[in-house]
């Protein structure tokens, strides 16, 4: 459970942006959302088997407008 103290004469507003870094910075919000449905393990081997590719495919793609660049 997160926790954030607020001080007597303390603006909520102060308090509600420190919540709200520290909840960012924790990463609450992306795990919920990556936990709110359930995802059958071949359809997560899949999505990262093609975040793979697009990663290996943008390398090739940098790798050949440098050499591009050279000539």
């Amino acid at each position: 459970m997160i926790h954030v103290p607020v001080d007597n004469n303390e603006p909520l507003e102060k308090a509600l942006k420190r919540f709200k870094r520290f909840v960012e910075k924790e990463g609450v919000i992306r795990e919920w959302k990556k936990r709110e449905f359930y995802v059958k393990p071949s359809k997560i081997k899949n999505e990262k088997k093609k975040a793979m590719e697009r990663k290996l495919q943008k390398k090739i793609r940098k790798l050949q407008e440098k050499e591009s660049s050279r000539r």
